[in-house]
């Protein structure tokens, strides 16, 4: 099967005029997780055919956008943020712009209700990229960023209630494509969360290399 190619007159603007908003951003949502959602959305599209790459390419290029704005509403302000957008809206349909828009809003891990539709499954799906030491790299970046007054002592307490918080058995955060890769490495680290002391070692190591 041959692979669709995303329009390069899109790829020029989001390059130009969208991941450079990441820069602005905490350490855990700069260029490089941007670049990794997209990547990951363009990997699990190719397993529908009938999707529109351009679509899936914004929507994973927008979704973390209404970090602007705080993180509290960031999904729903990033949707804003795409429908707002003038060459959004010079290259797609008012209906590809408002499936769009729900696929960002809709892409928060902490949403319990499953997305409206299948490209809001992708973006779900490629922004829960589930690997422990990126998981836990990110956790750590972001306690540095918004808990300064903590110590490591601290910040370990921290990362480990938010990892079991989201990512342990009884976590919030919900795998939606079941055959996909966070399926399978989301076990794996219910495995690591019960093992103390692998846990402590990374994160020490990743936590002196942030500080």
């Amino acid at each position: 099967m041959e692979l669709k190619q995303v329009s390069q007159e899109i790829i020029n603007y989001v390059e130009r005029e969208i991941i450079p908003r990441y820069a602005s951003f905490d350490k855990a949502h700069q260029d490089s997780h941007v670049k990794m959602v997209i990547e990951q959305s363009l990997k699990l599209s190719e397993h529908t055919p009938a999707m529109n790459i351009d679509m899936v390419y914004v929507i994973a290029a927008f979704h973390d956008l209404g970090l602007t704005n705080g993180r509290e509403n960031h999904h729903k302000e990033s949707r804003k943020i795409l429908e707002a957008d003038e060459f959004v809206k010079s290259h797609f349909t008012k209906e590809q712009i408002q499936i769009m828009g729900e696929a960002v809003e809709d892409h928060r891990a902490s949403n319990s209700m499953k997305p409206r539709n299948e490209y809001g499954l992708i973006v779900a799906e490629a922004d829960r990229f589930i690997e422990p030491q990126t998981i836990i790299r990110r956790t750590i970046q972001y306690g540095i960023a918004n808990y300064p007054q903590l110590d490591r002592t601290g910040h370990y307490q921290r990362t480990i209630e938010h990892l079991n918080k989201k990512y342990g058995p009884e976590g919030y955060l919900k795998v939606w494509i079941p055959w996909s890769d966070n399926a399978k490495n989301l076990k794996k680290l219910h495995v690591l969360l019960t093992d103390k002391t692998q846990l402590k070692e990374m994160f020490n190591l990743i936590f002196d290399e942030e500080t």
